[in-house]
């Protein structure tokens, strides 16, 4: 058996990879061990007597299974978790999601003016306080809030107009009690001076 140590190191050198990726042909040992230069090897792999071969395929196949499966939430029980729960998915950042998604809400909703800012301040106060769990209920307040505003502005309205209403017929009343009195008077005078 010859000894093709020199020729493989050449080879690998030339092609540009490892030795292990060296082939030589085991029926061509004698020719392939003549050869000693860069410029000799480089001749034997135009000629075929030395390739270089392919890379090794490592599938991703399982790994893109087994991925596409974890999306669904499957291989998440017990047994596959290694972390807690918070170091798994921190409070924190579920707060600041929260967080962002309400203010951002609040921002979109004083622009299109459908609150005023006194509004979005008690609201964005009231988000930092913890009393929305998530936007539909925040959604859902602004609602009923807004409502029980018109209802109350509606509810006052009618109470001033009634009350204008009320003193209007009361100074209605007292001009037409005067107006007599002044009649009566004018009355008892005349009928003094008839005396």
């Amino acid at each position: 058996m010859v000894m093709l140590r020199l020729q493989k190191r050449l080879a690998a050198a030339v092609l540009k990879c490892g030795k292990r990726k060296i082939w030589l042909d085991p029926n061509e040992t004698t020719e392939i061990s003549n050869a000693n230069s860069r410029q000799q090897v480089k001749k034997l792999v135009k000629d075929g007597l030395i390739i270089r071969q392919p890379q090794i395929i490592h599938s991703r196949s399982r790994a893109l299974r087994h991925a596409a499966a974890k999306r669904k939430g499957r291989h998440t029980g017990h047994g596959k978790r290694k972390g807690t729960a918070n170091a798994r998915m921190p409070v924190k950042v579920l707060w600041m999601r929260r967080q962002r998604v309400l203010r951002r809400m609040l921002r979109k909703y004083r622009d299109t003016k459908k609150i005023d800012n006194h509004l979005y301040h008690e609201l964005y106060m009231r988000s930092k306080g913890n009393v929305f769990k998530n936007k539909r209920v925040l959604m859902e307040y602004i609602h009923r809030r807004k409502a029980e505003d018109s209802r109350q502005k509606l509810l006052s309205d009618q109470a001033d107009a009634r009350r204008s209403r009320v003193k209007a017929a009361r100074e209605r009343r007292s001009d037409r009690v005067q107006k007599r009195q002044e009649e009566m008077i004018a009355a008892a005078v005349a009928q003094e001076k008839k005396k």
